[in-house]
């Protein structure tokens, strides 16, 4: 029997959610083939911002040309559908390529709405929907002091802050009196206008442009109708979307009085075989502008054509409600916040001096929930949305879940263990608590297994929270402990360890563990305690009673790489350095036939040392003033930095000797997983400082703060910790937050997630770190002063040490080297060359000495 072809019109985010739902069901009956406007195949578009925070456009694609090959779904880029023949069942592109199709699923998506304005179509003016939108963005800001975003919606504040993120002084322009008109009411909105204004972005409402024309003072002036006017260099129109229906308007497919192709609960157009999904579906006269209910349609459609019709699973709309973090501010909305619901009443929780604003909207007989809106402090978000979607009774004061301190003594059991089976928890996936249940019940007991089993919490990544409780409640439910102790050996989770080390001043691995363990340790936790050890104590670690607490990398202080030799990444604090030292980076690089690399840390890594070179290496290096970069290590990294005001005439202050500063303080800090800083001389954010563990930004008042970014397979923006702190004030802070970070963080937690898991977050942290709520100030300060004091090159210490320097050898009774080693060159570089024999590899692993781990951890 042939196959019957589906063709999809669309690969954005939700043309592929449908093709990756056809080839989840493993059926043999269908062949498929989609066409991208574009020239790549699906990308995040919610995760678009991260594009200026260093993250690639690989990172952002959510499928690959591998993964469509692999499960016989034909392709097209740059492909852009004109036509199509649905009495023929046909569609063909701009360049005449037809094909046929059994079932067409049109995922054209949206266009971005440019207002009808005089002069929006100068070179420096934007829309903001495509990586190429940003590419072009950026090329523009490179050339641009200011720039202007029109429209203050949700787009448009993401537009804002990647604007101001690319170091541009940046406005929002928006037509309503609020900002995020649609989703706040006016409280809402006046207090994200401060907050927003307060991060020094300057908003102005109730502005209609009525032309775009050159300006005298920058490259263009925006004129209002009401008389007043804004000059800028650029500007990115971000003023709402419009659904993508140009093809379904050249057939007879029907449209929406404005626009939107309309759909039936399945999906399906008044064509037969023609379905459209996404936003440029109109269901019920309603387009969706959000992710998730796209992914619900491709999941009914999908069913739709697998079931032929039979399974009677329908889109039935979308909870529009939302969270997230504008310009680092907290923002939710639940519901209908605008008062039309008859007889409704609320409750406004208003915090001024915080900063925070609540409003619970419930129904005439205060025992539902109707809407809310959450700014400055969103964490309720997760519990109310459940308790609207649910259709929960409320308790007898529904203020309590608004109310700071008080939700908890309510009484009103709103934990997880009320939710019904049928509560979505990731709505990305459509995963309910009963999914997480049965998928607990068939042996997940991690979050990493849940994830594989449900894919909850691997979209928007909202809901990774919530997911958790929901997994720990089953686990105790079925009765199966759960366990925070870091592994069978020791009763005590890391953050306990970490005190029983530093009050008992425990310092070696033995002496804890038959203080406080059983047993004989293990790979858990023994690195994890090798690394507390090192925080507070900052003893040698290739001593005899910590070197069997070290992976591979530390042991022989460089990163394994995959052939088996190493590399050596010298400390280049700030970036900075004289010409000398580049000059013997160089010849050390060029006796040695080493690979060199400039990082993105602002330092040159030297690929391809075998084990017994690398003392030769490192003496060089240390004679020339070089000291070990830790790259191998849990610790700090590096310390990146723009010129500042030294050379750049944006520069307010010395971005590089405040860097250099700072690398050279934390240099020598162990701590739960690696930390990376930036520094940069102004607000243009030169040296990406939002998207690090500590950032710093110069401004005209000081310096400013920011805490708990990273990059990575998790990426998360840093949030703004304090502003126009002085020097002093400013390393006490980050003192107290490394320290505190290291003594109360997991195993292998990055500051990001960490931060997270605090109760109380962003707003705890503060607490302790600046009015110091917990008494422990002086005492983190003196453990980073002692970690100062007690610092060393490893690399030197190991140098002048020869019983240490036997350890670098290839083969116990011998110092030669691996001859079983090949390289090619590529580039004009040394590179390993592909492996073709896997046992040789096995015989030459095995050959290594028995003092080598053959553990390999994460590359720097």
């Amino acid at each position: 029997m042939s196959k019957q072809k589906i063709v999809v019109v669309g690969n954005g985010m939700v043309g592929h959610k449908f093709i990756d739902n056809i080839i989840q069901a493993d059926s043999d009956q269908y062949e498929v083939i989609t066409f991208s406007e574009e020239s790549r195949l699906a990308y995040d578009r919610v995760q678009l911002t991260a594009y200026f925070n260093g993250k690639s456009a690989d990172d952002l694609s959510l499928t690959s040309e591998a993964y469509y090959q692999e499960n016989g779904v034909k392709y097209l880029i740059n492909a852009k559908v004109t036509e199509l023949d649905t009495e023929n069942k046909a569609v063909v592109t701009d360049n005449g390529h037809r094909e046929s199709y059994d079932k067409l699923i049109l995922a054209t998506g949206s266009f971005p709405f440019v207002p009808p304005i005089p002069g929006n179509d100068q070179e420096h003016c934007h829309v903001y929907r495509t990586i190429e939108d940003l590419d072009a963005i950026e090329l523009s800001s490179k050339q641009s002091k200011s720039g202007v975003v029109i429209g203050g919606g949700l787009l448009g504040l993401e537009a804002a802050n990647a604007v101001k993120n690319l170091g541009l002084e940046t406005h929002v322009v928006e037509f309503a009196p609020r900002l995020m008109a649609v989703q706040l009411d006016d409280g809402g909105g006046a207090l994200l206008r401060r907050k927003i204004e307060d991060l020094g972005v300057q908003v102005h409402t109730e502005k209609a442009t009525s032309e775009i024309v050159e300006g005298e003072n920058a490259r263009y002036r925006m004129n209002f109708a009401d008389g007043s006017h804004l000059e800028t260099d650029m500007i990115v129109f971000s003023a709402g979307i419009r659904p993508q229906d140009a093809l379904a308007r050249s057939s007879d497919i029907e449209i929406g009085e404005r626009g939107g192709i309309v759909i039936d609960d399945y999906c399906q157009t008044n064509i037969d075989d023609v379905y459209a999904i996404g936003e440029c579906a109109l269901w019920d006269n309603k387009i969706f502008g959000l992710v998730a209910p796209g992914y619900s349609m491709a999941k009914v459609a999908a069913s739709h054509i697998l079931s032929n019709g039979e399974d009677e699973s329908s889109f039935t709309g979308a909870d529009m409600s939302t969270k997230l973090k504008l310009l680092g501010v907290d923002v939710a909305s639940i519901g209908e916040v605008h008062g039309k619901t008859e007889g409704a009443q609320s409750y406004t929780y208003n915090d001024e001096i915080e900063q925070v604003y609540k409003r619970l909207i419930v129904s005439a007989d205060g025992k539902k929930i109707v809407g809310a809106v959450l700014v400055g402090d969103a964490e309720a978000y997760g519990s109310l949305l459940q308790i609207k979607q649910n259709d929960m009774p409320l308790p007898e004061n529904p203020s309590v879940l608004i109310l700071p301190n008080l939700a908890d003594d309510s009484g009103s059991a709103m934990g997880v263990e009320a939710l019904p089976d049928s509560a979505v928890i990731c709505s990305c996936f459509d995963v309910t608590k009963g999914d997480i249940k049965q998928a607990v019940s068939a042996g997940c007991t991690t979050m990493a297994a849940l994830k594989e089993s449900t894919n909850a919490s691997t979209g928007c990544g909202g809901c990774s929270a919530l997911a958790k409780q929901v997994l720990d409640s089953e686990l105790s439910n079925l009765g199966v402990e759960v366990s925070n102790d870091i592994c069978e050996h020791f009763a005590y989770s890391r953050q306990e360890l970490t005190d029983i080390i530093r009050v008992n001043k425990i310092k070696t691995f033995d002496e804890l563990l038959e203080s406080h363990g059983q047993g004989l340790g293990c790979t858990v936790c023994k690195p994890a305690v090798g690394s507390i050890l090192a925080s507070y104590w900052n003893d040698y670690i290739l001593k005899d009673e910590h070197i069997e607490l070290q992976d591979t990398n530390d042991i022989y202080l460089g990163n394994m790489q995959k052939d088996g030799t190493y590399s050596v990444v010298p400390r280049i604090a700030g970036g900075e350095i004289t010409p000398d030292k580049l000059i013997v980076l160089g010849e050390v690089a060029k006796e040695y036939d080493l690979y060199t690399k400039i990082t993105g840390g602002q330092r040159v890594d030297l690929f391809g040392a075998q084990l017994n070179e690398l003392p030769a290496i490192w003496k060089k290096l240390i004679d020339a003033g070089f000291e070990t970069g830790h790259a191998y290590g849990k610790s700090v990294r590096t310390v990146k930095s723009c010129v500042g005001s030294t050379w750049c005439r944006y520069g307010v202050n010395d971005s590089v000797g405040l860097a250099i500063k700072l690398e050279n303080r934390y240099k020598g800090l162990r701590s739960p997983h690696k930390i990376k800083f930036a520094v940069s001389g102004c607000t243009r954010e030169c040296a990406e400082a939002q998207s690090k563990d500590i950032g710093v930004i110069a401004t005209d008042k000081g310096w400013n703060l920011y805490v708990c970014g990273n990059g990575g397979m998790r990426p998360r923006h840093a949030d703004l910790f304090a502003t126009d702190l002085d020097e002093q004030t400013l390393i006490q802070y980050i003192d107290r937050v490394l320290m505190f970070y290291t003594r109360t963080a997991d195993r292998l937690q990055r500051t990001s997630v960490w931060m997270e898991n605090l109760e109380g977050g962003l707003d705890y942290l503060k607490e302790v770190v600046i009015e110091d709520k917990l008494n422990v100030a002086a005492e983190l300060e003196a453990d980073i002063a002692l970690n100062i004091e007690n610092y060393q090159c490893e690399w030197k210490t190991t140098i002048e040490n020869p019983v240490k320097m036997k350890r670098f050898q290839h083969y116990i009774n011998s110092d030669e080297m691996d001859s079983s080693l090949s390289f090619i060159k590529e580039r004009e570089q040394r590179f390993p060359k592909p492996s073709v024999n896997t046992d040789q590899e096995a015989e030459r692993n095995q050959a290594l000495s028995s003092t080598q781990q053959i553990e390999i951890t994460e590359v720097s």
